[in-house]
Parts: C-alpha cells; structure tokens; sequence
C-alpha cells in the first residue's frame, strides 16, 4: 500500500507500535540505520509490534545511500518535519508513495529536506509544541493517505 521509511530511530518502542500499524495498513516498513539500539528483534521493538511483527514487510538499509539505491528517490517521496508551513492534509498521495520520518531526537536532516522541498508536509499544531510522538505522527500521515485512496481498497 505505502511506505513507511524510518530514518535512524531512536525508540524500540516506536519501531514496534509503527510496524504493527504497517502490518494493519499492509505497508512495507523501512528501516535505515544507524539506530539508537541494538537489532530490531530487541524485546521493546517485538512488544510494541506484538505477534504482527514476524508477518511484516520490514527492510533494513545500512544508510540513506542504500536505500537510495534499492528505492530509486521520485517525485513520490515526503518528507514529514516541522521546517515546513505545508500541512499535510494538502498533498496528494497516492498508493505506493514513500513517508519519510527521522530521528525522533532531530528529525530529518537538512540534506534530505532539500531533495524535494515540495514534499515536505508537516502536521499543524494549535500551539508550542515543539513536536509530535514519531508513531503518532506515522499514524496520522498514514491514515489521511489511506482516507484519500480508501476507494481503491474496497
């Protein structure tokens, strides 16, 4: 269905709970290291992911370079941050796009925003807050890609 690419996370917890929702939507999950722990098999990352994760589509890549390689970068590819005024209820997905996400410490590096500054989105908030759970955020992006294309899962 769509993409979910994970770039250096941080938090097992987070890996897991967005891989079971991966599993829900039928994406594939991305996974790009370095992480900030150890192998996604870690009890944190299978808890949150519960029995879903061995079912999952889950790929790992060394670095950005890699995954590069085996997922040729178009048009297709946003790039969630908050260094942008697009909110994300304006773009147009479609089955198959890629969702980028960084580290839940920093987000998206710089280098990666500039690649396609048109496909960066963000999701407002009503305040201060500096930003949102990286899951949640996931989950959000995901499923207003999923409401625009609902009519082709029928």
């Amino acid at each position: 269905m769509f993409n979910l690419v994970l770039l250096e996370p941080r938090i097992p917890g987070n890996v897991g709970t967005i891989g079971r929702l991966a599993f829900a939507m039928d994406c594939t999950l991305h996974l790009i290291k370095p992480y900030g722990f150890g192998a996604i098999t870690e009890k944190e990352v299978r808890r949150a992911g519960l029995d879903y994760w061995f079912e999952l589509d889950v790929r790992e890549y060394d670095n950005i370079e890699d995954f590069w390689a085996k997922n040729p970068f178009s048009p297709r590819h946003f790039f969630a941050t908050t260094k942008t005024k697009r909110n994300y209820f304006e773009a147009k997905f479609e089955v198959g796009d890629y969702f980028y996400f960084g580290r839940e410490d920093a987000g998206l590096p710089i280098e990666v925003l500039e690649k396609r500054e048109e496909g960066c989105i963000t999701i407002p908030m009503t305040n201060e807050a500096r930003s949102l759970n990286m899951a949640n955020s996931v989950s959000i992006i995901a499923y207003e890609a999923l409401r625009q294309n609902y009519k082709d899962f029928k």
